[in-house]
């Protein structure tokens, strides 16, 4: 396994490590790949030894992966590890991504807020708005093999339980952040690695709890679906690679 136990010096360092974004990470990460200490093909340390090595969170480390991942810099191979995929010298990496929030900050954001918006919603819903959570839900059970159509009524399905609360602020809110995680890069390789017709099996179920809590009108059992949905999805992306 690589030592990575030192850190290259320098000005191009000293700003990488000034950057705590995850591409200010993989930028570190890289330099130390470029500057000979991890070989090609060699497996790089664990998330939990990267994390501890540069002091930042594993979710970091985990989206820093995945951007080094993006550019070919490394392999992830579930159940094995991370390795180096080739000698750094023989490619041009741009670091050209988003400089916002990786995908599972952002779901843990939505964790947050939606299970509020789905307590609201508990209280607020019209039988009109059932309909609209009902008619997803179905679509959603009707396309568990089709990925593309299920996940735009997945987002119909969120989307409605902001239009539930009668607020137009959290709607927008729901929409910019299911929106914008699907336009990056990171949400997009990560999927590659677990999302799965297990994933939307079991998002069903949750899905269906949410449902059932809403139409009850019982706010903390839907407040309580949502946080576990949400968490549920983030362990899921945030399975040891190895």
């Amino acid at each position: 396994m690589a030592d990575l136990s030192h850190t290259p010096t320098g000005r191009a360092a000293d700003a990488n490590a000034a950057d705590r974004t995850y591409v200010g990470l993989a930028k570190q990460i890289y330099d130390l790949i470029a500057a000979g200490r991890v070989g090609p093909r060699a497996r790089l340390p664990s998330e939990r030894t990267l994390a501890e090595r540069f002091g930042v969170s594993r979710t970091l480390v985990r989206e820093a992966i995945i951007a080094l991942e993006i550019q070919g810099v490394v392999e992830v191979r579930v159940g094995s590890g991370i390795y180096v995929a080739e000698a750094p010298e023989a490619r041009s990496v741009t670091f050209e991504l988003p400089r916002g929030p990786g995908p599972i900050e952002t779901l843990r954001a939505r964790g947050v807020i939606e299970s509020g918006i789905a307590a609201l919603a508990a209280t607020e819903r019209k039988d009109s708005d059932l309909d609209l959570l009902f008619a997803a839900l179905r679509t959603m059970r009707e396309n568990m093999d089709d990925k593309a159509a299920n996940e735009a009524a997945d987002r119909e399905f969120h989307l409605a339980i902001a239009r539930a609360t009668g607020n137009e602020v959290l709607r927008l809110v729901v929409t910019a952040m299911w929106d914008n995680s699907r336009a990056d890069p990171l949400w997009k390789k990560i999927e590659e690695h677990f999302h799965t017709p297990a994933l939307r099996a079991a998002s069903q179920e949750d899905h269906q709890r949410i449902f059932s809590a809403i139409a009850a009108r019982d706010a903390a059992a839907a407040r309580s679906a949502m946080q576990a949905h949400l968490s549920r999805v983030i362990g899921e992306f945030t399975k040891a690679w190895r």
